[in-house]
């Protein structure tokens, strides 16, 4: 690996997406939960296709919101607002399909004082986290650059800088590596949704010298890159008029583009006593601290998970040949230095908090908002003593 050279891929959707948009519906519901009722357990899945939404999944909660209200409110900030694109927040059939969660999944995650039974996992699986220091925020560059294609995109049709954007948009960037370091962009790739009036001349200049140009590298681009924008040459029906949309497509745009291993269960629409979702976050964010420690240039972290089970079954660090200090020893550290249980993972990240719609679009992790918390490098500097290593960033 270290003299190779090679082309890696990674890419990312807006919030549009039709996919993306059944991820922040079902996300949009389990913040409506938690926001009255932070104890709600919630397994919450979305569909959506031509003037349909359908919302189906277990839900044991206190709360009682408006979930049509909710919903509707969703779809509506996403910017599906207009029958002639083939989905309107307001006159979309919604069908809801909510029901309590199994006891027999109840009885292994609930705690038990009087046995001193501790929460569960709620399910059985495996969970990964990377970071590698290719960008500030510790993510590989190609998911980081199509990331912020797709969010630059989105801000300017919220912002209307033109009139002609739609919600749904795709980005891809290829980035050539030597070895584990990039060295040049090779290919970027856009489609985006776009009303009738608008030349594909016109598409493909606004979005390479507007949106992508500004936000590369200057030290990668130097070379010839290859742009394919709207490469059918028209793409005016998207969305979920375009193709149907269900929540959890879209896990390795939500981590690391493919780059790190993905366990294989997705994130949206899950409470954090699922491990899915929570135990993936705490996975990132002690593979963050690593990095951010300078015990290592990059770190996967594998974490896994027996239903009903608190601790975990298995703790794996693997920093490709790049640390400082031997893998053995690191999985020795993080488990001293982090509370990997369910509960543990719950109270250190903060997570009974109404904070997920955020993560539905733009990817989970590489964020820069406080509420994401499993992306903050607090325990760098522990981390480097325990290693008996300074430099802690």
């Amino acid at each position: 690996m270290a003299d190779r050279k090679y082309l890696f891929t990674s890419e990312s959707v807006s919030g549009g997406h039709p996919d993306k948009l059944a991820d922040q519906i079902s996300d949009g519901v389990l913040d409506a939960l938690l926001a009255q009722d932070p104890m709600s357990r919630v397994a919450c899945e979305t569909l959506v296709t031509t003037d349909f939404c359908c919302v189906a999944g277990e839900i044991t909660s206190k709360a009682k919101p408006d979930f049509e209200k909710v919903v509707r409110q969703v779809i509506r900030e996403v910017g599906y607002t207009h029958d002639d694109i083939g989905f309107n927040a307001d006159t979309c059939e919604l069908q809801l399909r909510l029901h309590s969660q199994s006891p027999d999944i109840a009885q292994g995650v609930n705690d038990d004082q009087s046995t001193g039974k501790d929460i569960g996992a709620g399910d059985q699986g495996l969970m990964f986290g990377y970071a590698c220091n290719d960008t500030p925020e510790l993510m590989p560059l190609p998911i980081a650059l199509s990331h912020r294609i797709t969010n630059a995109l989105t801000a300017a049709r919220e912002k209307k800088d033109v009139s002609w954007l739609r919600p749904d948009s795709k980005s891809q960037v290829t980035i050539e590596y030597e070895g584990f370091r990039p060295v040049r962009i090779d290919t970027v790739v856009v489609s985006t949704q776009h009303d009738e009036t608008v030349t594909h001349a016109q598409i493909k200049d606004y979005v390479i010298e507007k949106i992508i140009k500004p936000l590369l590298p200057k030290d990668l681009a130097g070379g010839k890159i290859q742009y394919h924008i709207n490469p059918t040459g028209k793409f005016v029906v998207g969305g979920p008029h375009g193709d149907t949309g269900l929540t959890g497509r879209k896990i390795i745009v939500d981590t690391y583009g493919g780059w790190g291993r993905h366990g294989g269960g997705a994130f949206s629409g899950k409470d954090p006593t699922k491990v899915d979702r929570s135990a993936a976050y705490m996975a990132r964010h002690v593979a963050k601290n690593i990095v951010a420690a300078d015990l290592a240039d990059r770190c996967e972290v594998q974490l896994a998970y027996a239903i009903g089970v608190a601790e975990p079954v298995s703790v794996y660090v693997d920093t490709q040949g790049t640390g400082k200090v031997d893998d053995d020893r690191l999985c020795d550290i993080v488990r001293q230095a982090f509370k990997l249980t369910p509960r543990g993972i719950i109270e250190y990240l903060d997570l009974r908090r109404p904070i997920y719609r955020a993560t539905a679009a733009g990817g989970h992790f590489g964020r820069s908002e406080p509420t994401f918390t499993w992306e903050s490098t607090k325990k760098a500097a522990q981390l480097a003593e325990a290693a008996g290593l300074v430099g802690a960033k």
